[in-house]
């Protein structure tokens, strides 16, 4: 019985293993694919802005959406979508896509 027991858990962990997708270095090819489809990179140096400091600027993305502190935001998940997220003091935090 310890046999088919340890040769269960082996093939558990093979097939585990098998599910990892990692790229060259080291990051999940999932997410290196998910972080900048909405272009977010070109954005992060609004963080520590404040919000306002987003009126009238034009931005490429289909679609923008900033976050206030505390704001209720529906939970679609959106990869073209570009969010800027804010703090209790409107200062953004996080530029990212979703």
């Amino acid at each position: 019985m310890k046999f088919y027991r340890k040769t269960l858990m082996l093939a558990a962990l093979m097939t585990l293993a098998a599910c990892s997708s990692t790229s060259e270095n080291g990051a999940s090819a999932s997410s290196v694919d998910a972080d900048d489809t909405c272009g977010a990179s070109q954005y992060q140096n609004y963080v520590g802005k404040q919000l306002s400091s987003l009126d009238g600027v034009q931005i490429d993305a289909r679609q923008v959406r900033t976050i206030p502190y505390n704001s209720a935001v529906t939970m679609d998940f959106n990869l073209t979508r570009l969010n800027f997220l804010g703090d209790r003091d409107d200062k953004i935090t996080r530029v990212y896509c979703g």
